[in-house]
């Protein structure tokens, strides 16, 4: 099983990590083979009538065999850039505890990468934004963000995977389609050809399980640790220790498990700013490489 390093307090408390929103507000302003423009994948929509074209959302070729390809970072070759992703988790068994009042959103961290104009990527459960359309859909309705897939139910693709049940391999394919469709129902715009495993845990089963449904399989090389943090200055600085040209962060936007994220994006931006970095989202990352 290939694992990327996921989030050792996940590894330790066995829970998962929960979500994001906000209203929109304009901007200012692999392991595989070459990139290509996203054709006919799952959940990506085009120009309305009239739109000004934008250019064609990238991805990475497939891998040998037809496997899914996963990119993990960019490269040096890119510059001064580096994309901050926001995990937006919600597991299919975590109604009742939303239902009881528990906040699984943090507006204040989207509001922050508006007010700081930082463009992101928001990878987002199918669940997620069934108990938050609303702010799913002003999320992917902004320009500054684009919104990758993380699952419908947040379920593992690999076991051992920490705490999550496994999602079985016949299902793989329909538990990502699925998440799209939430996508759609609730008016997601900017929605990305993107998939980012839970716990970023995968394998081959996995990528080749993936492969009709055209995405990209994003992981990152820079862990924020952020998740139940208490320190905002310690996972700045972390991020800060880790962060090359081309690279890509994973962070998360909710206020229960990743209380101090929003205090440490406002840390983290001025300073790479300082140091001459650019903040893009994975697309543009990808389509850099």
């Amino acid at each position: 099983m290939r694992k990327l390093t996921p989030l050792a307090a996940l590894a330790a408390l066995g829970v998962v990590l929960t979500g994001c929103g906000g209203g929109p507000t304009p901007p200012d302003s692999a392991r595989a083979s070459a990139v290509a423009p996203a054709t006919g994948a799952t959940g990506v929509t085009g120009p309305s009538a009239g739109a000004t074209p934008t250019p064609p959302v990238p991805t990475l070729a497939p891998g040998p065999g037809g496997l899914t390809a996963v990119f993990e970072r960019g490269t040096a070759a890119a510059g001064k850039v580096v994309a901050l992703t926001f995990d937006a988790d919600m597991t299919a068994g975590q109604g009742p505890r939303a239902a009881r009042g528990e906040r699984f959103d943090n507006p204040g961290l989207i509001e922050a990468l508006r007010t700081l104009k930082v463009p992101s990527t928001v990878f987002m459960t199918g669940r997620w934004a069934e108990e938050y359309p609303d702010q799913a859909r002003a999320i992917g309705g902004d320009p500054l963000f684009e919104v990758g897939n993380h699952s419908y139910s947040h379920y593992a693709f690999a076991s051992p995977c920490y705490s999550l049940p496994p999602v079985g391999e016949g299902r793989m394919l329909q538990d990502v389609q699925r998440a799209f469709a939430v996508f759609e129902k609730v008016g997601v715009r900017h929605t990305a050809p993107y998939f980012r495993f839970p716990g970023g845990c995968y394998d081959d089963t996995a990528l080749r399980a993936l492969a009709p449904a055209k995405v990209t399989a994003v992981q990152w090389d820079v862990v924020s640790g952020d998740a139940f943090a208490a320190d905002a200055d310690a996972v700045a600085a972390q991020v800060l220790a880790g962060v090359r040209p081309g690279s890509l962060v994973v962070l998360h936007c909710t206020r229960s498990a990743a209380p101090v994220t929003e205090e440490a994006v406002r840390r983290i931006v001025p300073e790479l700013r300082a140091r001459g970095y650019r903040f893009v989202k994975v697309s543009e990352l990808m389509r850099a490489r």
